[in-house]
């Protein structure tokens, strides 16, 4: 018999055996297992590391706007805080504005609102008079906001309090007071309110805005409300913006100007797309103190937020000063036609001055110095509108004229205009036209009030027939105000009569809006930074896996073929070394068996 080798007993080790079997190589059983790595991360990858998605987001915006009229949650830790104090003429107002954290979206803007109670009450506190009366006494200014400051510092969490900003902003009021007194006020607030608040304040927080600030904040307040910085609307009306030295045009959501006339001023607010050519070099160095160009993005480099806004502010043009100038030019008209045709109209309550501005049969007295002018009523809008028109003019200086100041050019077939104050309460209180501005159905209504008598006015106020907000002075001065807001509006501002896109308003999305709104959005304009950081910090290790696997699907795919290829060259190695080991246990049979053992007997 042929002698067989005995097989290799169980071993500890291969090499005792006589087995030459291969080393493990680390680096191919480390590229396999890699390889097997990488393929579970393919696949579950792309659905964690894809940016969150876009769509949604005006439903999540429409939301969010419905429950800015919501108790502010004050637990919730996430919620920053700021505080505005409006000082105005006739008093200050403090405001509280609260937003979650940036959304992450480097074109969007902080989502402000204003902070609301338990109650759901906007958190706001007025007090009365002006800070403007501290002139005198400036050391005592800070004493006079301190029960707004302490009203506003109960409503901020207590933890907050560091990290809120506060911003005093004083406006019309402290404008007419002597710089020096303006700055005794100011450095006594820098000085000490953080001895008794700690809000966020630094004398850059506290300061005496221009009216050209106070514009472009109103105007920045009602287009946030509206939504018109939200750019991805694509259903929205858009305009084509040339901006600075940009070859390519922007085009983005359509801006509304805003028309807001008061009891002393008129001011006017709206985007200038285009940058334009002007007729005169003192035309150009007009238009360079009316027009403000800034940046609301948190990243200066990007140009998606920057806006070109014409702000003009017309002193003497708000419906009650109007009204004391019309009285003044009715006087001493009146008074030089007396002198020079030796008649007595105006004198006595006999000979009346009949005055087209008032409803039929209403009488009153003018009186200036030694001057009294006896009137009455004659209801007739249109003599009325006439007699108004040379009151556009105002003085010779083109500051104070509606007529000769320059204006930017207006695109009245894509625009679209709020006016607020006087021109809502002159179209809603007694006409009850809010809302939609026609010129048509405005005029009609305005000339069948001025023709009624006095006596059938006051029994429909009487009566209820007029806006809650309508009172004697309404009923008294409607007519002069109606036929002044037409001159402004259409031979002021030149307005078509036929303009579809104006509409009067008081309160938006069921809330006043206020240009506090607009300030902190301009303040605070940097801050998303903090979070576009953080959120940039938290993706930095996983951008490169993004580029790689997501998204550059020729790399994707030359991976899974060099695995492929490592796999099978692995293979093959095994199977040229068993087949060695094969060999060399046949030569093992037949070199060591003995001469002639081998032989079959």
């Amino acid at each position: 018999m042929a002698r067989i080798a005995a097989p290799c007993p169980p071993c500890r080790s291969a090499v005792s055996c006589g087995f030459p079997v291969p080393r493990q190589r680390p680096a191919l059983l480390g590229l396999s297992v890699a390889a097997g790595l990488l393929l579970l991360l393919l696949l579950a990858g792309p659905r964690r590391w894809a940016s969150p998605p876009r769509d949604g987001r005006r439903n999540e915006r429409y939301v969010a706007r419905m429950e800015e009229l919501a108790a502010t949650d004050t637990e919730d830790p996430s919620l920053s805080y700021g505080v505005v104090v409006d000082c105005g003429s006739s008093g200050s107002r403090v405001f509280v504005y609260v937003w979650p954290p940036h959304n992450g979206h480097p074109h969007d803007l902080l989502d402000i609102r204003q902070m609301r109670d338990r109650g759901s009450r906007p958190v706001v506190m007025k007090v009365k008079p002006g800070i403007s009366a501290a002139a005198a006494t400036p050391e005592r200014a800070t004493a006079y906001l301190r029960p707004l400051l302490r009203y506003a510092a109960a409503h901020v969490p207590a933890g907050k309090h560091k990290e809120t900003p506060l911003y005093v902003l004083c406006t019309a009021g402290m404008r007419l007071l002597p710089d020096r007194l303006q700055a005794a006020i100011l450095e006594n607030l820098v000085k000490n309110v953080p001895l008794e608040f700690d809000f966020l304040f630094s004398e850059s927080h506290a300061e005496v805005i221009s009216g050209k600030q106070e514009g472009v904040y109103a105007w920045i307040g009602i287009n946030f409300v509206l939504g018109r910085f939200d750019h991805e609307d694509e259903e929205a009306a858009v305009v084509t913006v040339a901006l600075g030295d940009q070859v390519e045009s922007l085009v983005r959501k359509r801006t509304v100007g805003i028309l807001d006339m008061g009891g002393a001023s008129l001011q006017i607010a709206y985007e200038v797309p285009g940058s334009g050519a002007f007729s005169s070099p003192q035309q150009e160095e007009a238009a360079k103190s009316l027009l403000a160009e800034f940046n609301l993005g948190c990243d200066v480099q990007h140009t998606g937020h920057v806006y070109r806004v014409y702000v003009n502010t017309f002193l003497g043009f708000g419906g009650n000063f109007a009204r004391q100038r019309y009285e003044e030019l009715v006087l001493n008209q009146t008074y030089a036609h007396n002198r020079l045709h030796s008649q007595k109209t105006g004198l006595s309550p006999e000979t009346p001055f009949l005055d087209p501005c008032l409803p039929v049969g209403l009488e009153d007295t003018v009186t200036r110095g030694s001057k009294t002018l006896y009137v009455r009523g004659r209801g007739d809008w249109q003599a009325c509108a006439l007699l108004l028109h040379p009151l556009l003019a105002g003085s010779n200086s083109s500051q104070d004229s509606l007529t000769g100041a320059y204006k930017a050019p207006i695109d009245f077939s894509n625009s679209e205009f709020y006016g607020f104050s006087e021109f809502f309460y002159c179209t809603e209180d007694v006409l009850r036209l809010g809302g939609h501005y026609s010129a048509r159905a405005f005029i009609s209504a305005a000339q069948e009030y001025c023709s009624q008598s006095w006596e059938v006015l006051t029994q429909r106020f009487q009566s209820g027939l007029y806006s809650a907000h309508a009172d004697e002075h309404r009923l008294k001065y409607q007519c002069f105000k109606s036929a002044w807001m037409y001159q402004v509006l259409h031979q002021g501002f030149h307005f078509p009569l036929d303009y579809p896109s104006l509409h009067t308003a008081q309160l938006v999305y069921d809330r006043e809006v206020q240009w506090t709104l607009g300030a902190i959005l301009y303040k605070t304009r940097f801050l998303p930074l903090r979070d576009l950081r953080q959120e940039s910090s938290r993706q930095a290790h996983t951008s490169w896996l993004r580029l790689s696997f997501v998204y550059n699907h020729y790399l994707f795919f030359a991976c899974i073929l060099v695995v492929g290829l490592a796999i099978v060259l692995y293979l093959l190695r095994l199977r040229r070394i068993h087949r060695r080991q094969l060999d060399l246990l046949w030569l093992d049979k037949v070199v060591l068996l003995p001469p002639g053992q081998g032989d079959l007997p």
